[in-house]
């Protein structure tokens, strides 16, 4: 299937909040928020969420596919100076081969060598699809953990990658 890559505006509120819900209920351990939160927000919130892709420090890229469906996100933004990547996600029939993920990781990589040498994440230890992704594409573990945000008693690894 053919896509396109752009960033997010504020005017996509609810095609942001469409796919958060998505991946929220589809991967729970991959983000620092819970769909029962997400459900909360009004549309002020979500607004400012589609904004983050035309914003200065950050960045928000969603892939399209031909039918107009919203297939895939990431996003960046400045953490302490430096560029990290978060808020990945591809839905299950765009996994795989489909160039998705790559073409949205291109789009954030080239935004974050604005800000840095490096582009760095962080992934829940139990996330081994996604840890296995990002090793593919030349990210390694810092050595770094911290706390899973949803829950201190699990962990994220810290991965980067020089830009």
């Amino acid at each position: 299937m053919d896509f396109s890559i752009r960033p997010t505006t504020e005017d996509d509120w609810r095609e942001v909040r469409a796919l958060r819900l998505e991946m929220l209920r589809d991967t729970p351990l991959g983000f620092a928020e819970t769909h029962e939160t997400a459900l909360t927000h009004d549309e002020a919130t979500w607004r400012l969420r589609g904004a983050r892709g035309t914003a200065a420090a950050s960045a928000a890229f969603v892939a399209i596919a031909d039918d107009g469906r919203w297939v895939g996100t990431m996003s960046g933004f400045v953490d302490n100076g430096a560029p990290m990547l978060v808020g990945v996600y591809v839905t299950p029939d765009f996994r795989g081969d489909s160039g998705v993920a790559d073409a949205l990781l291109a789009g954030v990589e080239h935004w974050g060598r604005q800000f840095g040498e490096a582009l760095t994440l962080h992934v829940h230890a139990d996330n081994l699809r996604a840890r296995r992704y990002y090793e593919k594409r030349g990210y390694t573990a810092t050595g770094v953990t911290v706390p899973y945000i949803l829950n201190a008693a699990e962990t994220e690894l810290e991965m980067s990658k020089p830009l």
